[in-house]
């Protein structure tokens, strides 16, 4: 049994291992891995606004004073909260219960260290072993030395004064008008106070979640609602988050939407004019587009790609001294401000950008040219099919029609029963064609069993 994969635990709710079972075992495990002999052995959990938040929330806190370690509950609030909250309040880590853009169906646990930084893979293994075994039950703690929970009702009013001081003190928004998409979801609160109480006009839609409508056709897997409301209303531009609010994506104020690959791009650049880009690198993925590696390398940046995952991206930049990485999909991380992806903050800084320089978005990526890219995620029973010859073939042959102009890249989802299937290239109706071969022999492979 394998319960953390790229991204923490995550599944269906009720089925394994997101049962309130399993979830006991999980912060009983985690909790006898953590808890020092001394200091205040706190864990912070924060989730975000899934019905079922309530019931895994419930069962880890049981779990985690059980085996005498404390509980600080702050409600729903973005990942990139728990993580900030964390540190800034020296407690011995934080835990977010969300599955980020999955539907509400699903739920997950990730967890933080002390530093702010996901857990690493040792940790995890450790918590995993220990979930597997029954024996560290009969030392569990009587009396006074199990766990206390409390309340911290100043946390969401904390992280926004943080997301605020990431900017120069004196500087606001005013003048811009912006549309935020909450997805239902951790930020609904967050971004349209931040953005609102610097000076800007905010639109908020999707912001009024009710357990079931998180990442419902809204947020930042699905601009459409966003791009109609940023024409509508004219404004300047329109920012979307997911789930859990760790990725934004953005629609410019000609309805055309602005992915990370962009953003991080435009990032790049600034930061290097300001001297303040590490090495001047940026980190992104393999997903990242061709056309970002090309604009860059005419700037003098370099770019070092890592398997897709922000954690594969943290990873590297820890490594390599970098403080500027990311993904296509939104996530955006600066260790200047913070340890992991921060949608708020990722919105700011690009609005605060548009400010300084007194430009539309449009304008600000208008030299980026991104190669055509067709994404796919084709539902599977078996990821493992991915290694089976005949669908290697297939890819080899889809590498040779492209001749050096274009990439091919299949992987299976690190969160979902899914295979990725991204094709890239100078010519669309080509790469369509490509993908469309590459997903239909996944299914009929998956099909036959």
């Amino acid at each position: 049994m394998k319960l953390f994969g790229t991204d923490g635990i995550r599944g269906k709710v009720n089925r394994h291992p997101m049962t309130p079972e399993t979830v006991i075992k999980v912060g009983m495990a985690a909790a006898k891995i953590l808890k020092k002999d001394h200091g205040k052995n706190m864990v912070i959990i924060g989730k975000d606004t899934r019905i079922s938040g309530y019931m895994i929330e419930s069962a880890l806190t049981a779990g985690i004073c059980s085996m005498g370690m404390n509980v600080l509950l702050v409600g729903p609030i973005p990942t990139p909260g728990v993580a900030f909250l964390t540190r800034a309040m020296r407690l011995d880590a934080g835990v977010v219960i969300s599955a980020s853009h999955n539907p509400f169906e699903d739920n997950g646990i990730k967890f933080f260290g002390a530093d702010g930084f996901k857990l690493p893979d040792e940790l995890e293994t450790e918590i995993e072993k220990l979930v597997l075994v029954d024996t560290f039950l009969a030392e569990r703690p009587t009396g006074e030395s199990i766990g206390k929970a409390f309340r911290l009702d100043d946390a969401t009013g904390r992280y926004i004064e943080f997301i605020k001081s990431t900017i120069e003190r004196g500087s606001n928004l005013e003048g811009l008008k912006v549309v935020v998409d909450c997805a239902n979801g951790a930020a609904y609160k967050v971004t349209p106070t931040v953005l609102s109480e610097l000076g800007a006009e905010v639109i908020t839609i999707n912001d009024h979640p009710d357990g079931t409508n998180i990442n419902h056709g809204c947020g930042s897997t699905d601009l459409k609602s966003l791009k109609e409301k940023v024409l509508e209303t004219g404004a300047d531009v329109g920012v979307a988050h997911d789930g859990d609010a760790d990725r934004t994506m953005f629609v410019d104020e000609k309805g055309r939407e602005v992915d990370g690959d962009m953003v991080m791009a435009a990032w790049a650049v600034e930061l290097q004019r300001q001297q303040r880009l590490n090495k001047e690198t940026l980190v992104a993925t393999v997903m990242t587009n061709l056309g970002v590696e090309h604009y860059l390398k005419r700037k003098q940046i370099k770019m070092i790609r890592t398997p897709v995952g922000d954690r594969y991206v943290v990873e590297e930049m820890r490594r390599g001294g970098y403080n500027l990485g990311g993904e296509q999909s939104g996530h955006i991380i600066f260790f200047d401000y913070n340890t992991t992806g921060d949608g708020p903050i990722t919105a700011l800084q690009l609005l605060y950008l548009m400010k300084k320089k007194d430009r539309p978005l449009s304008e600000l990526v208008s030299d980026i040219f991104l190669y055509p890219q067709v994404l796919k995620s084709i539902k599977v029973k078996n990821k493992e099919i991915i290694q089976k010859p005949e669908l290697i073939k297939v890819i080899r042959d889809a590498e040779d029609r492209l001749d050096g102009e274009g990439r091919v890249l299949v992987r299976p989802s690190g969160t979902e029963p899914k295979i990725r299937v991204m094709v890239e290239g100078q010519d669309r109706e080509k790469i369509e064609e490509i993908a469309e071969t590459i997903s239909d022999t996944i299914t009929k492979m998956d099909g036959a069993g």
